[in-house]
């Protein structure tokens, strides 16, 4: 076990929405309890060819894939090098972006490779946080949970809006969490339609009609009534969600959605305190509805905690696993057994 109590870490996360990707530089303290601090952020923004590289790399067969996570690698370790400057950490923590995620068929796939990320920056990189617990039987999502234990203990419910809204629910013992519903990655792609990247602020979700049938039909697929641990991916979406939008007018189907959206969220929300970050946050229109079906007191925190709160928690996840300490739990993936998923790449 490394005995450090202090690490300054660069977590770095490109989620499903393909907002961009986002680095943090973050420092750990172990005292009593783990104490952190976002010391520098950004978000690069991929160019049109890597987010359409990104976009179509699942039909594409497994030697062109393996090529294009060695070249994803090669262009995260540049960013972070740009990023970094003169900045030092002590490791880089790198979630990579997820082509396949089939924790039924014990297969996830993040692209974006460890060990030329650590030999294009000379820093020591751990990557690949997923694999082990989906080899375990477990879903391999959501990770972000024991971060939500340890760095945001005064909440009971931890939400994220991200590609897929996730949720961590405290109880006295321990942490449950799993997928709600999708968000950002329906909500751009409807945006693309109406040659917008997102819907700023919500304003073309206020502005649409609400299609009744429409939000039957999303309400009444058959995840909802599943029993967690259970997690979401682009391949339920691209079978289950598109089906059901397609045909219909961009802006009704945005605001249908965030209807949708909203009261499954609702769902889980019970009094006591929630704690939104994500990128869907900056959605006003779509809190606003959240704020309608839910009875907790809901709070906003600063910008840099709702835009990088998933590359802090990845920075994490790696102080952890540097620790051999347990970064993934059976309670939240239904794996075997807890685990301390995420693999090295020394310098």
């Amino acid at each position: 076990m490394s005995n450090n109590i202090k690490y300054r870490v660069l977590g770095v996360m490109s989620g499903t929405s393909l907002d961009g990707i986002d680095l943090a530089i973050c420092t750990f303290i172990k005292k009593e309890n783990w104490e952190f601090k976002i010391e520098k952020s950004d978000t690069f923004k991929y160019s049109k060819l890597w987010k359409s590289t990104l976009v179509n790399l699942h039909t594409l067969n497994k030697e062109l894939i393996e090529e294009t996570n060695i070249k994803y690698g090669a262009f995260l370790g540049e960013k972070i090098n740009t990023f970094l400057g003169n900045e030092k950490v002590d490791f880089i923590s790198s979630h990579g972006h997820t082509i396949f995620h089939q924790p039924e068929n014990n297969y996830t796939l993040q692209i974006g490779d460890g060990k030329t990320i650590a030999k294009t920056t000379g820093i020591t990189t751990i990557n690949d946080f997923r694999s082990l617990d989906v080899l375990l039987n477990g879903q391999g999502a959501p990770l972000v949970p024991i971060g939500d234990l340890h760095l945001f203990p005064d909440y009971k419910y931890c939400i994220n809006l991200g590609g897929f809204a996730n949720i961590s629910i405290k109880n006295e013992g321990g942490i449950t969490a799993f997928d709600i519903c999708p968000v950002n990655i329906i909500m751009n792609e409807v945006c693309k339609n109406l040659a917008k990247e997102y819907d700023n602020n919500g304003d073309i979700a206020k502005k649409g009609k609400l299609i009744a049938e429409l939000l039957q039909n999303l309400n009444q697929l058959s995840f909802y009534k599943e029993i967690p641990p259970k997690s979401l991916s682009r391949e339920w979406v691209e079978k289950f969600i598109n089906p059901l939008i397609q045909n219909q007018k961009h802006e009704d189907t945005l605001h249908t959605f965030c209807e949708h959206i909203a009261f499954q969220i609702g769902k889980h929300l019970e009094n006591e305190t929630a704690i939104f970050t994500g990128g869907g946050v900056l959605n006003l229109y779509l809190m606003e509805r959240i704020k309608h079906y839910s009875s907790s007191e809901i709070i906003i925190p600063n910008h840099t905690i709702i835009n990088f709160k998933e590359a802090l928690l990845f920075g994490f996840l790696g102080v952890l696993r540097l620790r051999n300490e347990i970064n993934c739990l059976k309670s939240v993936t239904g794996a075997n057994r807890d685990n301390c998923g995420g693999i090295i790449h020394q310098i």
